[in-house]
């Protein structure tokens, strides 16, 4: 049975994450993947961004290292969405012709990718990024030049920049109401494991003041850099700590998740006694992982393959008769696909793919149909959306055990911590003098 929680108490929740930076560097090929068909065809430095009958847009992904588990996913359904768009007329009657960049699980190279789409390619727009290192690193470059990014990935939040739009989960979307859940249904013990950047460090800056807020106690907390696979010694610990079983709160990204899961199996820490609760895994790292390593165990986002909506049973047939029976969908892929159909309804509403301060005033309010459910864009960027639990089941697919009634609203500045409580943002409050982050009134 599903349980659910009411909109209005969700409300309450915050987003997430420090102020802090980390830098992390990676290695990689940056040689550029852009193809050559004329659906994705690379575009000659010089020109505006919808010069002639096309508008250029940017995408952004590790095509390579450690994050391609997950990225090329997100590129693929990025595609669909462009091939839908260009096959229905365009976008005010001109073809979208995608640039694509590897940014190679590499931060420096997605910067110096974001600074080229935009300088030499004059993309309109670039769809972009995964881990938060890498958008922290392309951040301060589209802020620079006034340009626009959009990102499809769940993140920590404490950020609400005027040239991001955010179509993941904000931390009260996914993160806080997965340890509300658990709170509930599994025990107040929880042992944090994550890699080593931004994301996990934030989200379990947020998970620990949720914990004291609520009852709840940190027993360990362990990080991996991105690409680990030492996971024995981080496995060791959880059974010091939790002799008797416990939460394990898993903010691991990439390649590395492979090796915990595999290595809790292989010391029979099992979903029974040691429930995971995943916020970077779907079903695309299952099918990589292997099911047999993940049945029973759980994961929180916005949408799952299983998702009973009219529109996700077409979204679904439509990407596996273009990759692949064997092809799942997940959320990172979701919310990229649904990224490129909002893009589109604001240059149209808009009447201009060029003027980005027009396109991004266009963007707020905006509505779509998406496979997981209604989403809206807020005046703070984010979108509104349902929030689900799912457990792996045997088929590598998720049974959702629990989900909102609706639509969440998204706080960008988290509520538990507290430099950061009482704040908000609305990129509509022109009377602020920062918008993008003032104390509520009262």
């Amino acid at each position: 049975m599903v349980n659910r929680l009411g909109r209005r108490k969700f409300l309450l929740y915050g987003s997430a994450a420090l102020g802090t930076s980390l830098l992390l560097k990676g290695c990689g090929d940056t040689t550029s993947t852009t193809g050559k068909s004329p659906s994705e065809s690379e575009s000659p430095a010089g020109g505006a961004a919808s010069s002639g009958d096309t508008i250029k847009v940017g995408i952004l992904h590790s095509l390579s290292g450690t994050m391609e588990i997950s990225e090329k996913t997100v590129v693929d359904a990025e595609m669909l969405a462009i091939e839908e768009i260009n096959a229905a007329g365009g976008v005010l009657g001109k073809q979208i012709e995608p640039v694509k960049e590897d940014g190679a699980s590499d931060w420096d190279i997605f910067k110096e990718k974001s600074e080229k789409l935009i300088d030499q390619d004059k993309v309109a727009v670039v769809f972009g990024c995964w881990t938060s290192a890498s958008r922290t690193a392309v951040k301060e470059v589209f802020e620079s030049k006034d340009h626009m990014l959009w990102y499809p990935v769940q993140y920590e939040g404490q950020e609400c920049s005027k040239n991001i739009f955010y179509t993941g989960a904000a931390p009260n979307q996914q993160i806080e109401p997965a340890v509300e859940w658990l709170l509930k249904e599994k025990g107040k013990n929880f042992f944090l494991v994550g890699s080593n950047y931004i994301f996990p460090k934030t989200a379990n800056t947020i998970i620990k003041e949720q914990l004291k807020a609520l009852g709840g106690e940190t027993v360990g907390e362990e990080y991996l850099e991105l690409g680990d696979q030492e996971v024995t010694p981080i496995i060791a610990k959880i059974k010091d700590a939790l002799p008797d079983g416990g939460v394990i709160f898993n903010t691991l990204n990439g390649d590395s998740n492979a090796a915990f899961f595999k290595q809790m199996k292989a010391e029979g820490l099992g979903p029974d006694k040691y429930p995971v609760m995943s916020v970077s895994v779907a079903e695309e790292e299952i099918r990589q992982i292997g099911k047999e390593f993940l049945v029973g165990h759980y994961a929180a986002w916005n949408y799952f393959q299983t998702v009973e909506t009219p529109e996700n049973e077409k979204w679904v047939a439509d990407f596996k008769a273009k990759y692949g029976d064997e092809r799942v969908t997940n959320d990172p892929m979701e919310a990229a696909y649904i990224m490129v159909y909002l893009w589109k309804q604001a240059v149209e509403e808009a009447g201009t793919a060029d003027d980005l301060d027009k396109v991004r005033a266009a963007a707020i309010g905006q509505t779509f149909d998406a496979p997981e459910g209604k989403v809206t864009m807020n005046a703070n960027h984010h979108l509104s959306k349902t929030v689900r639990i799912g457990q792996v089941n045997d088929e590598g697919l998720f049974d959702i055990v629990w989900s909102t009634d609706g639509p969440v609203d998204p706080i960008a500045w988290n509520q538990y911590v507290p430099a950061t409580k009482g704040y908000t943002c609305d990129w509509t409050a022109k009377e602020k003098e920062n918008p993008g982050k003032f104390k509520k009134e009262e």
